[in-house]
C-alpha cells in the first residue's frame, strides 16, 4: 500500500471523498427562490461548494438576497442570482456555457422549480397545462440533455475559494418532484401528469448516463411545510410548489405519515446535498 488511492479513484473526485465536501464545485439550482431551492443553496454552500447559480424566473430580484443570506454563513461560496427561463432551450445553454466559460466546470444540477397548477381537472386549460410541463419535466430534460457534456469538462485548481481540481469527469443531477410523481390524488390532474413526466425523465436518465460518471436521482417529497396557509394562497397553483401543509389536519398526519408531521424545506434540502455528495 503506497497511500494513493487505486486507479479508479480520485483526492478530488467527490464520490469518493470521505468527508462528502464539494470544495471546487460549481452547481446549478432553478427555482432557487422557492422555499426548497433556498434551503438547497444553503445546503450545497454548507458543503463547501466553490460556487451556486441560484437561478430563479425573470423579473424575480430576491435571488439576490438569498446570495447575502447564505454568503454571510458560507463565505467561502459564491452564490450568483441569476435569472433565466428555465423551460428556454436557448437559456439553458447560454447559462450553461456561462458556468462554463466563467469556472471551466459544472458539477451538479438540481431542478428545483414546481408547480402545482389547478387543483381541478375542470379549471385546467391547455395553457395551465403546458405552463405545468415547462416547470416540472422540461426544466428536468434540460438538466438531463445538456448538464452531462458540461459535466464532462475537467479543470486544474482555480485561484478562488474552497478551489480544487476536478481530474475526472463526473456530476449530479438532482430532480426535485413529489409524491405525486408515483401515484394521485394529492393534487389536480395537471400535477400528478407532469410530476410522472419528471420521474419518467429521471428513468431514462439512468439508462442514458450509464458509463459517464453521471449520476441522476429524483427527491420525491410529501407534504412540505413551506410557511403559507390557505388564506395567503393561489388557488390556480401556478406560483407554489407544493400545496399547503394546513389542507391536511393533524388527525391526517398522525393516521398516513411517518413522522406525523409535514415535512420542512431544509429536509428536502439535505436530501438535495446527500445526492451530490460522496455520501451517496
Amino acid at each position: 500500500m503506497n497511500g494513493h488511492p487505486p486507479e479508479s479513484e480520485s483526492e478530488h473526485f467527490s464520490p469518493y471523498r470521505q468527508d462528502g465536501k464539494l470544495y471546487g464545485f460549481v452547481c446549478i439550482v432553478t427555482g432557487a427562490t422557492q422555499p426548497v431551492g433556498r434551503a438547497i443553496v444553503t445546503e450545497l454552500a454548507t458543503h463547501g461548494a466553490a460556487c451556486i447559480y441560484a437561478c430563479s424566473s425573470p423579473g424575480d430580484d430576491s435571488a439576490g438576497q438569498l446570495a447575502e443570506e447564505v454568503q454571510k454563513v458560507s463565505p467561502s461560496t459564491k452564490v450568483i442570482g441569476y435569472p433565466f427561463g428555465l423551460a428556454s432551450e436557448e437559456e439553458t445553454l447560454g447559462l450553461i456555457d456561462d458556468v462554463l466559460n466563467t469556472w471551466g466546470r459544472l458539477d451538479v444540477y438540481v431542478t428545483s422549480s414546481g408547480l402545482l397548477g389547478p387543483s381541478s381537472i375542470t379549471e385546467t386549460t391547455p395553457a395551465d397545462l403546458y405552463q405545468l410541463f415547462e416547470a416540472n419535466s422540461m426544466a428536468p430534460f434540460f438538466a438531463l440533455k445538456y448538464a452531462p457534456p458540461a459535466m464532462a469538462k475537467t479543470t486544474p485548481k482555480g485561484s478562488y475559494p474552497n478551489a480544487a481540481p476536478k481530474d475526472r469527469a463526473y456530476g449530479s443531477i438532482v430532480v426535485v418532484s413529489s409524491v405525486a410523481s408515483t401515484y394521485g390524488g394529492c393534487w389536480g390532474a395537471g400535477y400528478t401528469m407532469t410530476c410522472h413526466a419528471a420521474l419518467g425523465v429521471v428513468r431514462a436518465g439512468v439508462a442514458t448516463l450509464k458509463g459517464t460518471g453521471v449520476r441522476i436521482n429524483c427527491i420525491s417529497p410529501g407534504q412540505i411545510d413551506i410557511g403559507v396557509d390557505l388564506k395567503g394562497f393561489d388557488m390556480r397553483g401556478l406560483s407554489a410548489q407544493f400545496p399547503p401543509s394546513s389542507l391536511q389536519s393533524g388527525e391526517g398526519r398522525r393516521e398516513i405519515v411517518g413522522l406525523e408531521r409535514a415535512g420542512v424545506p431544509g429536509e428536502v434540502g439535505r436530501v438535495a446535498g446527500f445526492l451530490a455528495s460522496s455520501f451517496s
